[in-house]
């Protein structure tokens, strides 16, 4: 992977009134990208689609961004307030040659980010990352005043509306959470055009709430929703859409994990799966290797990052991929990880075999699996540190081929993420109680 100051897993991303997240920032990226944009053959005068998700400080940076496109001689032009997939599907639809979407994704409000779309829809590579970094100007300009803005919203609903029969889910009750986010009105609409009935949660965003207390991080009240109405299921979205997680008539949270696998072992049993192949991170299950694996198919990992899937899916020739944490990548319908479309395809699978989400997701056994999230200070390089990786390399040779350990920085935020698999609870448990101890003992938790 090239070597980024800025950009992390998912694009640039801080508070709002940081170093990297301000509106003279988004000025010079927005230059930068457009110096990229038209090193890689665009000319000026070619449309730059932004979308956003419902920051309060969404618009400003959004007009500084523009800013910095215009006067390198790009033509920005506002998609509005559209889940992260729209932007990839406006990109695949009419030529232009960039996409930015303007989102701190499943972060709280007070933080913000900016990722970018090549004009093929697919996110920009590390390698394109890096070289915009190196165009970066010195000093900032003016914003735009004003942007153009054009309909990505009617084109992202037309689209997720035909992936199911007319009146497909009449006499279904569904439960939405959009976290007060981008898809507060495309999901619902798809949703509703189809004919369920919807109890809706998260709903009304005010510029500060998006991701409080609800979405794909806090299912709780979707959980306790469908529970409450007898609903057939439950989806919960993060701020921009691009991923989902779903819950069973009982209550129960589905990841993406077991979304794929049985989106996967569907299409296999179909013989639809594209090289029959499954492209997932690093971070998924290994019960989602061996429940493939039994159905005929395989399992490729990535590096977390659904940029990564996509790029090993292209590689691949596969059609599926995506992460745990509810990206999916349905590659025959979107080049980005979609909330709702994966969503939709799970309904597909339901709808076709008859059978409730709590019978589909025991295709997955999962292997027991602890993880933990732990706030640190600075983001030391882990080979320079000596116990940690001491009680990495003991742990795995006490797992053997029985499980697995997985320490690594966040790409987002200032958090090291641990994970162990095993044979049992207890097993895991206690080797994340060492990993655990073994990292306050060299960093600086906060």
């Amino acid at each position: 992977m090239s070597t980024r100051r800025y950009f992390g897993t998912d694009g640039v991303r801080g508070v709002y009134g940081s170093e990297i997240m301000n509106e003279s920032f988004a000025w010079r990226l927005g230059a930068a990208a457009a110096r990229f944009a038209l090193e890689r053959g665009a000319r000026a005068g070619d449309l730059v689609y932004l979308g956003r998700d419902t920051r309060a400080s969404g618009p400003a940076l959004e007009l500084a961004l523009a800013g910095g496109l215009a006067s390198v001689g790009l033509r920005p032009t506002s998609l509005g307030i559209v889940p992260t997939p729209a932007v990839s599907l406006a990109l695949a639809s009419t030529p232009a040659a960039l996409g930015v979407v303007i989102t701190a994704s499943h972060n709280p409000a007070a933080d913000n980010g900016i990722k970018f779309f090549g004009p093929n829809g697919i996110k920009l590579t590390d390698a394109d990352e890096a070289r915009i970094e190196a165009l970066l100007p010195e000093r900032a300009g003016a914003a735009s005043p004003e942007l153009p803005v054009a309909d990505a919203a009617g084109l992202y609903v037309r689209r997720a509306v035909g992936l199911l029969p007319e009146g497909a889910l009449r006499g279904w009750t569904v439960v939405l959470d959009t976290a007060h986010g981008a898809a507060c009105a495309t999901s619902r609409a798809v949703l509703e055009q189809l004919g369920a009935q919807l109890i809706l949660l998260g709903n009304t965003p005010d510029g500060t709430n998006i991701n409080a207390g609800v979405g794909s991080q806090h299912p709780e009240a979707m959980c306790a929703a469908v529970q409450a109405h007898g609903a057939r299921l439950g989806i919960a979205h993060d701020g921009d859409a691009d991923r989902c997680i779903l819950c069973d008539e009982h209550g129960v949270v589905l990841d993406g994990d077991e979304m794929l696998t049985l989106l996967a072992l569907d299409a296999l049993s179909r013989d639809a799966l594209a090289q029959r192949t499954l492209v997932v991170t690093v971070q998924s299950n290994l019960g989602v290797d061996a429940a493939v694996a039994a159905a005929g198919g395989r399992v490729v990992r990535t590096p977390v990052g659904d940029r990564y899937v996509i790029e090993r899916m292209l590689a691949e020739g596969a059609q599926l991929g995506g992460e745990s944490s509810g990206h999916v990548i349905c590659a025959e319908v979107s080049s980005t990880g979609d909330g709702l479309v994966a969503a939709l395809k799970v309904i597909a699978v339901m709808r076709a075999t008859g059978r409730p989400l709590s019978e589909l997701r025991r295709a997955l056994r999962k292997f027991p699996q602890v993880t933990a999230a732990v706030t640190v200070r600075e983001k030391k390089p882990l080979a320079g540190l000596r116990q940690l990786p001491a009680e990495i390399a003991a742990i795995e040779a006490e797992l053997g081929a029985q499980g697995r350990v997985l320490v690594r920085y966040s790409g987002t935020e200032p958090k090291l993420r641990l994970l162990v698999e095993g044979p049992g609870d207890a097993v895991v448990g206690a080797a994340l109680d060492r990993l655990l101890a073994a990292t306050r003992a060299e960093l600086e938790v906060i």
